[in-house]
């Protein structure tokens, strides 16, 4: 569940987005201080709306909310408050994580792609990227699925020229870390970082 805040651009209302996939046909259905989002195909609820959310929780966030264990359950008390029953799928493990590039091989089907194995500490992942930077035995940081970049971005599982990749491996640019390079490629960590630490800049 990634959630977002914006007093100043938006009003007053917390936006709850359950899934990473992108829905097609949405159907919208209001509850009290709660309007819920489904795709009509499959009956997926994909996200919802809670107004008036200062009255239910304290938020000071501009744009992402940190998901934490005590903001869940005040989510979870909000929902119940306006009798909205809505199975939350909470994950509070860091999306954006220290990660060693164990292997690259080039993508069969596309000349500036690689195909990388990236050990994350608790699984590997495999990620196709496209910066000429990106070599074997680098640590890098991975935005992992569901990870939401500084630019709104919404990192999904994807297939790209027919190879799956899960995440991606990320840029000072894309991160918007002061000082940036403008030159392009990959960020490359000092080798000692540990795999799956969560990266904070």
């Amino acid at each position: 569940m990634n959630l977002f805040y914006n007093l100043q651009g938006v009003g007053d209302v917390l936006l709850a987005q359950l899934t990473t996939e992108k829905p097609t046909e949405i159907v919208c259905e209001r509850k009290n201080d709660v309007a819920v989002l489904t795709e009509e195909k499959t009956g997926n609820i994909v996200a919802f709306n809670l107004f008036n959310a200062s009255s239910y929780l304290a938020v000071r966030a501009e744009g992402q909310v940190d998901l934490t264990e005590e903001l869940a359950e005040q989510v979870k008390r909000a929902l119940e408050k306006n009798e909205v029953k809505i199975k939350l799928d909470l994950d509070f493990s860091p999306k954006f994580v220290v990660g060693f590039v164990a292997e690259k091989v080039k993508h069969p089907n596309a000349d500036k792609l690689n195909i990388c194995q990236v050990d994350v500490g608790s699984e590997t992942l495999q990620i196709v990227c496209g910066a000429a930077n990106v070599e074997a035995g680098q640590k890098v940081v991975v935005a992992k699925v569901g990870a939401v970049m500084p630019s709104g971005m919404v990192i999904r599982d994807a297939e790209l020229r027919g190879v799956a990749s899960s995440g991606m491996i990320c840029s000072a640019k894309e991160l918007e870390l002061k000082d940036a390079p403008d030159a392009k490629g990959i960020l490359v960590l000092e080798n000692q970082r540990v795999a799956g630490e969560p990266f904070t800049g």
